[in-house]
């Protein structure tokens, strides 16, 4: 099973070759559909690590305690409409 990193490498470079712009339509097709599919993955392996994550915080009376890590969530849009604009 590909892990994080090579699917974040893969990305990158189905990225530069879309950048590049010397592909065919069907070309660039193809591996935007790859690239999405990339980008999904990562995506999961994130949301699964962060649901992992906890940090330290100082508490009360200074005493170290264990908390879940807030995220604030700064997916790109891509220059499309987010499900939050939609409603």
């Amino acid at each position: 099973m590909p892990g994080f990193e090579d699917d974040l490498r893969k990305l990158e470079s189905v990225v530069e070759k879309l950048e590049r712009g010397d592909l065919t339509l069907e070309e660039s097709v193809k591996l935007f559909e790859q690239g999405m599919k990339l980008s999904g993955a990562c995506k999961q392996e994130l949301d699964k690590a962060e649901g992992r994550i906890q940090v330290l915080v100082q508490g009360k009376r200074g005493v170290m305690q264990i908390a879940d890590l807030e995220v604030e969530s700064a997916e790109p849009s891509f220059g499309l409409p987010s499900e939050r604009e939609d409603s």
